[in-house]
C-alpha cells in the first residue's frame, strides 16, 4: 500500500481508541500472563488504567489469563508516595474483584537482609554513591525479578508491561504511520521486545510515544477505574515541583510535572531531594516530613558543601580498613571502608529519634499515615542487632538501650542468645584495662567472643583461622601505622602510589 502523505493525522480520541484495541488484541492473542509495573506515578498509572479499560471492552468470557500489578516498596520511599501506592494497590484488588476482572495487586519488598537500614546501619555500608550503588539491585530489582521468575516458572512465559516513554516526541510521525497501517495486517509482535535479563519475559510499552501532556490529558479525561483520584495525583506532582507549577497543555517552553523526582527519601545519588523539599515548602500538611529531610542531609549526604568531589565528608566516620579487614591505597591515603561502631550507633539513635518526632507531628496534625509511620521496621532492627553481635562481635549488645533512649519505650525485640554475651561489668573492666585504646579493646573483645562462641561446639575447627583473621585485622596501632604497612606491602613510597579511582568498601 502506498503511503498517503496527505492523509489527516488521527485525533487524540482515534489514537486512544487504537491503543486500547491494540491492548485488547494483545491480551487475547495467547495465554501468557501479564505483569504491570506500578510505581503510583503518572506513567504507570496510565498504563494500568489503559489495560483496565481495554479489558472492560472485551467479552468477559474471554478474560481468562491473569494480570499482576506489582509495586516494589523499598521501605524508604517518600512517605507521601508510599501511602498513595499502598492505598492504590488495595483499591485495585477490591475494584478488580468487584468487576470480576483477572487483575491482582502485589506489594513487593526486599528481604530484611537486603533492606537499606540493614546494610547501612547493620553492616556499615556507606551511603550509596555512583561508585558503590549497592541499593538499587537489592531493594528494587531483586524483589520484582523474583516475582517475575515465579510467574515464568509457573506459566513458561510472562509479558511485562511498563510505563516507559521516549524522552522526546521526535517519533510522533512514526506513531501516526503505525496507526494508519492497521489495515495492512500490522503485527503486534513488532511491539514486543525480549528482556535479556529475564528469560521467558517480553516487554511491552504501550505509551512509549506519549508526551507528558498526553499522559496527563488521559488521566484527567478518564476516571480512575479503581477509585483513586487522578486529580489528587496531579496535586501530588504539583506539590513535588520546586516551582509549584504543573500545567497540562500550555506550550513547549512550559516545564512539565514529569521533571519532579519521586523516590527514596534517603537517596544520596542526587545532590538534594528536591521533591521532598518542594512538598514541605508547597504543602502545609507536609511539614511533618521535615525531620526526614534533616536526617538525610545531616547523616547520609557525604558531599562537601562547596560541591567539591575531592573529599567525602563521611570519611572520618568510616573504618580505615575495608569490610574484609584489608587495606587499600588510593593516592597518598587509605580507602576508608564501612561505618565505625560509633557512627552506626549514632545513625540508629538519630533515625529512631526522627521516627518518634515524625509520629508526634503526625498525631498533632491529624495525619494518620504520619502518626503511624515506621521509618525502620522491628525486623530490620533485630537483624541489625544480630549482625552487630554475631558478625561484628560487638557483644555490648547496644541496640536495646539505643532503642529505649531514642524512643522512650521498652525494647520490643526478643532476648538474644546468652552464650554470646559478656556482662556490661566485664566489658567495662576490659575497656578500663585497655586505657582508652579502642583498637586494643575491640581486638580483645572479638577474640574473647570468638572463643566463647566455639565453646559449645562439638568441633572447634575454624577457631584458629578466625583468631588469626581477627589479629591480622587489628594488627595496626592506628590509621597512620596501617598506612605505613600498606605502603611497605605495596613496595612503594607515598609519592609513588598509583593514581586510581577510589574504590568503596
Amino acid at each position: 500500500m502506498t503511503k498517503d502523505k496527505n492523509a489527516e493525522e488521527p485525533t487524540w480520541a482515534q489514537r486512544l481508541e487504537a491503543i486500547e484495541e491494540e491492548v485488547g488484541e494483545l491480551y487475547l492473542m495467547d495465554s501468557v500472563p501479564w505483569v504491570l509495573g506500578y510505581s503510583g506515578g503518572k506513567d504507570s498509572t496510565a498504563v494500568v488504567q489503559l489495560v483496565w479499560n481495554a479489558l472492560t471492552k472485551l467479552d468477559p468470557k474471554k478474560l481468562k489469563k491473569k494480570i499482576h500489578v506489582i509495586s516494589t516498596d523499598t521501605l524508604v520511599e517518600n512517605p507521601v508516595v508510599a501511602e498513595w501506592v499502598t492505598s492504590s494497590l488495595k483499591r485495585i484488588e477490591v475494584a478488580a474483584n468487584k468487576m470480576k476482572l483477572p487483575i491482582a495487586s502485589h506489594r513487593l519488598m526486599p528481604r530484611v537482609e537486603d533492606s537499606f537500614w540493614t546494610n547501612l546501619i547493620g553492616k556499615g555500608y556507606p551511603a550509596p554513591r555512583h561508585k558503590f550503588r549497592w541499593c538499587t539491585e537489592r531493594m528494587k530489582i531483586d524483589p520484582s525479578n523474583a516475582f517475575i521468575h515465579q510467574v515464568v516458572k509457573k506459566s513458561g512465559q510472562a509479558l511485562l508491561a511498563l510505563g516507559t516513554r521516549k524522552a522526546e516526541s521526535s517519533t510522533r510521525h512514526a506513531v501516526m504511520n503505525r496507526i494508519r497501517k492497521q489495515a495492512e495486517k500490522y503485527s503486534l509482535q513488532e511491539r514486543i521486545n525480549p528482556n535479556m535479563s529475564l528469560p521467558g519475559t517480553n516487554v511491552y510499552t504501550p505509551i512509549e510515544d506519549w508526551s507528558n501532556d498526553e499522559v496527563w490529558m488521559y488521566l484527567m479525561e478518564n476516571k480512575n477505574p479503581w477509585g483513586h483520584d487522578n486529580k489528587a495525583l496531579l496535586n501530588m506532582y504539583q506539590g513535588a515541583s520546586p516551582d509549584g507549577e504543573c500545567p497540562l497543555v500550555v506550550d513547549t517552553s512550559t516545564p512539565s510535572c514529569g521533571d519532579s523526582r519521586f523516590g527514596c527519601w534517603v537517596c544520596t545519588l542526587v545532590d538534594k531531594d528536591k521533591s521532598m523539599s518542594a512538598m514541605i515548602q508547597n504543602r502545609d500538611e507536609s511539614d511533618w516530613m521535615l525531620p526526614l529531610l534533616e536526617f538525610r542531609n545531616k547523616f547520609l549526604d557525604f558531599r562537601p558543601a562547596d560541591g567539591s568531589k575531592e573529599e567525602q565528608t563521611d570519611r572520618t566516620r568510616r573504618e580505615f580498613r575495608r569490610m574484609n579487614g584489608s587495606l587499600t591505597l588510593h593516592k597518598d591515603r587509605l580507602v576508608h571502608g564501612p561505618y565505625t561502631q560509633e557512627a552506626r550507633k549514632e545513625l540508629l539513635f538519630e533515625l529512631l529519634k526522627a521516627q518518634k518526632i515524625v509520629r508526634e507531628l503526625g498525631k498533632e496534625n491529624g495525619i494518620e499515615h504520619a502518626a503511624n509511620l515506621e521509618l525502620i521496621a522491628l525486623s530490620e532492627i533485630e537483624e541489625i542487632r544480630r549482625i552487630w553481635v554475631e558478625e561484628k562481635h560487638e557483644i555490648e549488645d547496644l541496640v536495646p538501650s539505643i532503642y529505649e533512649q531514642a524512643s522512650g519505650e521498652d525494647y520490643p525485640g526478643r532476648p538474644i542468645k546468652e552464650n554470646l554475651l559478656f556482662s556490661s561489668e566485664d566489658l567495662n573492666l576490659l575497656n578500663e584495662t585497655c586505657e582508652g585504646d579502642d583498637l586494643q579493646y575491640q581486638t580483645i573483645r572479638n577474640l574473647l567472643n570468638q572463643e566463647r562462641s566455639y565453646r559449645t561446639k562439638a568441633r572447634r575447627s575454624g577457631l584458629l583461622d578466625d583468631i588469626e583473621k581477627t589479629i591480622k585485622n587489628s594488627f595496626y596501632e592506628n590509621e597512620e601505622d596501617a598506612l605505613q604497612w600498606a605502603f611497605k606491602k605495596a613496595g612503594k613510597n607515598e609519592e609513588d602510589n598509583e593514581q586510581m579511582d577510589e574504590p568503596i568498601v
